[in-house]
């Protein structure tokens, strides 16, 4: 029988996570089971009397707080051991439209896709500000280029996931998960479609965008660590050429003075190529390491969604 999760990660959400779970479907066409599942992520709150007031099906409570990428990981296992086929995530804070899971789930039932990413309206979104927006375009730019995949909404946390998905899937990072996951998911050749979705109004002010210039950064950084991660021999191939190419102009141009003569003048020329070239081969060495370190880790990926399928037949279950 068809059974559909929803998982909802929360911390300190007392005042919207009844909002959010009063919203979500009971019935959905395809299912013969649809139950909620809350990642409380330690909160200190009364998010989880709330939640269970308000129906939940399943808490699973993290202790001290893990992060959103670490509760998104949590929600996931405990999704799979419930024996869930279908996992849908949403937001805590009611941002998402829970009227458009059937629309969310409706390619994962007719069999065209084993992620789903719902894709909001960005452009018609007033509390999203420019720099977002252009943030937004980023990730899914990246996303596009590392995993052959596209996304409109890459960032978007709102998505529906088949049990063969979730079980490949794995973050590395305790920020935010939704880039890496897709990534993951383009590299083992898993079906990934988008579909629009509508957004309610914010309820309080973002989480993860507690200061413009921390987003800014924080984005930033998850941006070049999935570079690091998933295309790490591209990656310091590119940086270790930002070294090569300066040290080989400034090496010919002291072998031109050289020749002519005037070699005497230019020795700091000489020791600046030798330095930009030494940095170059160091870097390049590094992006060797780290793409055999990669392999090994798509290993390690293989293991564990070996053992953690074995660990989900098992029937672990809690009720």
């Amino acid at each position: 029988m068809p059974r559909l999760i929803i998982q909802v990660p929360a911390y300190h959400e007392q005042d919207t996570i009844g909002q959010t779970l009063s919203a979500l479907p009971r019935h959905i066409p395809g299912f013969d089971r649809v139950e909620w599942l809350l990642v409380d992520d330690g909160s200190r709150d009364r998010t989880v009397e709330v939640a269970r007031a308000a129906g939940i099906d399943h808490v699973v409570r993290l202790a001290p707080n893990q992060g959103l990428a670490r509760a998104f990981m949590a929600g996931l296992e405990a999704c799979l051991k419930l024996g869930a086929d279908v996992i849908v995530n949403t937001d805590a804070d009611n941002q998402y439209d829970a009227a458009c899971i059937p629309e969310l789930v409706r390619p994962i039932l007719e069999g065209r896709a084993q992620i789903v990413v719902g894709e909001r309206p960005i452009m018609q979104m007033d509390d999203f500000s420019l720099t977002k927006r252009l943030l937004q375009r980023l990730g899914s730019a990246v996303v596009k280029f590392v995993s052959a995949t596209s996304a409109p909404d890459a960032p978007s946390g709102f998505r529906a996931m088949h049990r063969e998905a979730a079980l490949q899937t794995y973050v590395f990072g305790n920020y935010t998960y939704t880039l890496e996951t897709l990534i993951q998911a383009g590299r083992k050749n898993l079906a990934i479609i988008s579909v629009p979705v509508r957004v309610n109004r914010a309820t309080r002010p973002s989480r993860l965008v507690r200061s413009l210039p921390s987003y800014v950064f924080k984005s930033l950084v998850t941006i070049v660590r999935i570079f690091v991660l998933y295309k790490p021999l591209r990656f310091f191939l590119l940086l270790g050429t930002v070294f090569l190419v300066p040290g080989l102009v400034i090496g010919i141009r002291f072998l031109i003075a050289y020749w002519s003569g005037e070699g005497d003048g230019h020795v700091q020329s000489l020791i600046l190529a030798s330095i930009q070239v030494l940095m170059a081969r160091i870097i390049y060495a590094a992006g060797l390491i780290a793409d055999l370190i990669a392999a090994n880790r798509v290993l390690l990926e293989e293991i564990r969604m070996r053992l953690l399928r074995s660990e989900v037949n098992g029937g672990l279950r809690d009720d």
